[in-house]
């Protein structure tokens, strides 16, 4: 299946489902309209001078496309604070840094390797805990804003691959933009509901208080009735176009997850559990209507109206062709004699050490605690390597001290500045000055605590160590997040030059937390196409291969590898990146940030092509792979093992 002809395809799908939204707006303030011309308008009798009803259907339509756009940015605005808002409006609970719960434990782990493999910050994770059926979903406006939120029956009834398979297809719908589209329906559908309401208490206030014509009690009754019908009818066909926007992107989301995870038994593991058990993917929550088009599975029993997901058998042969009904009957009588579904041989020939040790004798030279694994990532990468299991042997490879410091916000804070500091003793002193300036002595001991943590840290885990940090560093106030912004840029340029390991931290840390702090500022799509970019293209990909390379004849060949991938039968003179390259690439990566996605993902391929000209993926290339991709809003590549 061509993973990126589908992403555009149901996008444009979206497009067209969201331009019927603004038709069944139109359509409601016509039907208004209808009724006020008749029970207020002015019907001159024979030989009576007529009169203009301009005036009164453009007030009733004022007040009508006023009173949705209101509703609905009132609604918008009370999920503001993104992922995290949308997660707790459904009764969801955070899930503790520091659980001790077995399942909690589990699903923390699962999710981090899911956002390190795809190259975004742990988002905020949420439980639904009296929630029996197997469900989930992402709310935010951005990965920097997300929130996963997964019910207590996905922890009960799931095994890990199961689970793993269900937050991929969240995490697709992070990376895909469909969450800022989510909240957004959600408005427009409280916004159209909200007419049914204004037109009770119209009723109430208004036309209760007389039944007589000639006072206009009968006037106000009628359109407060034709609120109340025009608003119920317009939120059955805002229901219908919200299930249809779903329907066209969960079939995306399911591709997603297998492109995550590189294997298809766990999604469709998940979606045959629900299929089987009793309780399924219903919710009970009161506001399940809002979040239904966000949901892993249908939140109510299947109603074909309005399904917003495609039915469960389609889902499962879509993963699986050689699916056949038998299997389901099968499953059900395992889980009734209370045992579980083997795993298939294929996914646990290739599922990392499950929440356990590392995964493969260390090569020699490298630290106990580093699996063979992980040394391929940074080294020779095998061919078939799954991203998804390399983000596992980066987890597992960190300090369990270091990863449970980094849940903390100080501690957090203490670590992103040790990451920054240099290597050479003659430097340290200036850059403890700086951080005693900024946050005072006693984190500036911290700093120098967490030094020692960090030497067990193997350099391809330093980013990802800055993912797992992002649910704490979001805690600490703006004032603190833009003074640890500046230090680190003060940090890096101590010696007067910036290297590409401390430029793609600083750079991160900005992009992120800049966006976790105005989440409904986070980009959106653009629409620039690739030849208007190209002089970036060529920026981005120069200093890719520049950064790969020893020497300028192989850098060059790299970067010609990219060009011919981006601008296939051009010629375009190479030249090498400038010694002050840091400000013309910020440049780069913003122009690029608009463009179209298909634009981007050639993009990606194109910087893929060149790191991986010499068959070797460095720390430093796989460090600035990550970085542009952040800066693009694109998944991390799987085939670069970055």
């Amino acid at each position: 299946m061509d993973f990126f002809a589908q992403q555009a395809r149901v996008r444009g799908s979206s497009r067209r489902l969201v331009v019927l939204f603004a038709l069944a707006v139109a359509a409601i303030v016509t039907a208004i309209d209808a009724v006020v011309w008749l029970v207020m308008g002015h019907h001159p009798m024979p030989g009576e001078p007529a009169r203009s009803n301009l005036p009164l259907l453009f007030a009733s339509s004022l007040a009508v496309l006023a009173g949705i756009g209101f509703s609905s940015l009132f609604r918008i605005m009370s999920l503001s604070g993104g992922g995290k808002a949308v997660a707790e409006s459904v009764g969801g609970v955070p899930v503790p840094v520091d659980t001790r719960d077995p399942q909690l434990r589990q699903l923390r782990n699962v999710i981090e390797e899911v956002a390190i493999a795809a190259g975004v910050p742990v988002p905020d994770i949420y439980l639904m805990a009296d929630e029996p059926g197997i469900n989930a979903f992402a709310a935010g406006y951005s990965p920097s804003d997300a929130a996963v939120c997964v019910t207590q029956g996905c922890l009960d009834n799931l095994s890990r691959d199961e689970l793993q398979g269900v937050v991929a297809h969240e995490f697709s719908h992070v990376l895909n933009g469909d969450m800022r589209l989510n909240i957004r329906l959600m408005g427009l559908l409280f916004g159209i509901l909200v007419l049914s309401v204004i037109g009770r208490q119209v009723i109430w206030f208004g036309g209760g208080r007389s039944n007589r014509r000639d006072d206009g009690g009968g006037q106000v009754w009628m359109i407060g009735l034709a609120l109340i019908v025009v608003g119920y009818i317009g939120y059955f066909f805002g229901r219908l176009i919200q299930a249809a926007v779903a329907r066209s992107r969960e079939s995306l989301a399911d591709v997603s997850a297998v492109q995550f995870t590189r294997q298809t038994e766990g999604i469709a593991g998940a979606l045959k559990k629900i299929a089987v058990l009793s309780e399924g993917s219903e919710l009970q929550a009161a506001r399940k209507h809002e979040v239904a088009h966000m949901l892993f599975g249908e939140s109510e029993p299947f109603n074909a109206l309005f399904a917003t997901h495609p039915p469960l058998l389609e889902r499962i042969r879509a993963l699986q062709p050689g699916f056949r009904e038998e299997e389901l009957a099968q499953l059900a009588s395992s889980l009734q004699q209370g045992g579980a579904a083997p795993p298939p041989a294929a996914a646990a020939a290739h599922r990392p050490a499950a929440d356990g040790p590392a995964l493969a004798v260390p090569l020699p030279g490298m630290p106990p605690a580093v699996p063979a694994v992980l040394v391929a990532t940074a080294t020779a990468r095998p061919a078939d390597a799954a991203a998804f299991q390399r983000a596992a042997a980066v987890q597992q490879a960190m300090p369990a001290t270091l990863s449970a410091a980094v849940q903390q916000p100080e501690l957090a804070l203490a670590a992103m500045l040790a990451l920054a500091l240099s290597l050479q003793a003659d430097l340290q002193p200036a850059q403890r000055r700086i951080v005693a300036d900024a946050f005072g002595d006693d984190l500036q001991q911290a700093v120098q605590a967490m030094v020692g943590e960090l030497d067990a840290l193997p350099p391809i885990g330093r980013l990802p160590l800055v993912a797992m940090a992002f649910p704490a560093l979001k805690q600490l106030s703006d004032g603190r997040q833009q003074t640890l912004l500046d230090t680190l840029d003060a940090l890096v340029k101590v010696d007067g030059r910036v290297d590409l390991n401390e430029y793609c931290l600083a750079r991160l840390l900005r992009v992120q937390l800049q966006e976790a702090r105005q989440p409904r500022r986070a980009p959106v799509d653009g629409l620039k196409k690739l030849p208007s970019c190209r002089d970036s293209v060529i920026l981005v990909c120069t200093i890719v291969a520049a950064a790969g390379c020893s020497d300028e004849t192989s850098a060059r060949r790299a970067w010609l590898l990219a060009m011919q991938n981006a601008f296939p039968g051009e010629a375009i003179e190479w030249v090498p990146p400038p010694p002050a390259w840091q400000a013309p690439f910020e440049a780069a990566l913003n122009d690029l940030d608009g463009l179209m996605p298909v634009a981007k993902e050639l993009v990606i391929q194109s910087l893929a092509r060149a790191i991986d000209a010499d068959g070797v993926v460095s720390v430093e290339e796989a460090e600035l792979l990550r970085v542009i991709c952040a800066s693009l809003h694109c998944p991390v590549p799987a085939q670069t093992g970055a």
